[in-house]
């Protein structure tokens, strides 16, 4: 491929990003060589060096952001809403629409995670157990105030993640449904999940008893 652009610069960095995750998705991250990521961008092999030290910092950085941001947006998602059952609601409805959009980012930092040297493995496991613990903290919140029925938190944190972010798998845009039916239907199979049953049941219409004529 003609050099399209130049060796240093933000500009450099950001194409060199935009086509490691681009490639790592489509090749997966051990076939993806250095080599085709310089001829994707443009540049040189060695002008690499000038932003990655080596693909498995490309890898680190890709991840350690994609859960960052996660987590910064989801905050900023979580601000204000009162009471644990608009928690969650809130987190349901940010979960899916990120990961709606995200599905590159989602299946490099799921399936790559085993690439990871020990270092930089341990560090996105903690970054992404932050991302849980405030699912499980407003799970907590729920049961404390009896909101919510959960036999075993951590249990059910790792579940309603599980079906969140099943959606990467068969979500096309331009589907049957949109956007906002897809996220209403998640929500409630969540708030389902965790209501208690005495308040979730239908109410059921007592029936007298039928008098039998004496004989």
């Amino acid at each position: 491929m003609a050099r399209t652009i130049g060796s240093y610069g933000p500009k450099t960095l950001e194409a060199i990003r935009k086509a490691g995750l681009r490639l790592i998705f489509e090749q997966g991250y051990s076939a993806m060589s250095l080599r085709d990521l310089a001829a994707e961008v443009g540049i040189q092999v060695g002008s690499l060096y000038n932003h990655i030290s080596t693909k498995q910092e490309l890898l680190f950085e890709l991840v350690q952001d994609h859960v960052n941001e996660l987590i910064r947006q989801l905050d900023l998602a979580l601000e204000g809403k009162q009471g644990p059952e608009e928690k969650l609601r809130a987190f349901v409805a940010f979960h899916v629409t990120y990961h709606m959009s995200r599905k590159r980012e989602v299946f490099i930092a799921n399936s790559e995670l085993r690439s990871l040297e020990p270092k930089n493995y341990e560090a996105i496991v903690a970054l992404r157990s932050a991302y849980e613990a405030r699912l499980a903290r407003i799970l907590s919140e729920g049961v404390s105030e009896g909101v919510f029925e959960v036999v075993d938190v951590k249990v059910a944190t790792f579940a309603i993640l599980a079906l969140l972010t099943g959606l990467c798998t068969w979500y096309r845009p331009g589907g049957r449904l949109t956007r906002d039916a897809i996220i209403a239907a998640h929500e409630k199979l969540v708030l389902s999940g965790v209501t208690p049953q005495a308040a979730s049941a239908p109410a059921r219409s007592i029936r007298k008893p039928r008098r039998v004529a004496a004989v």
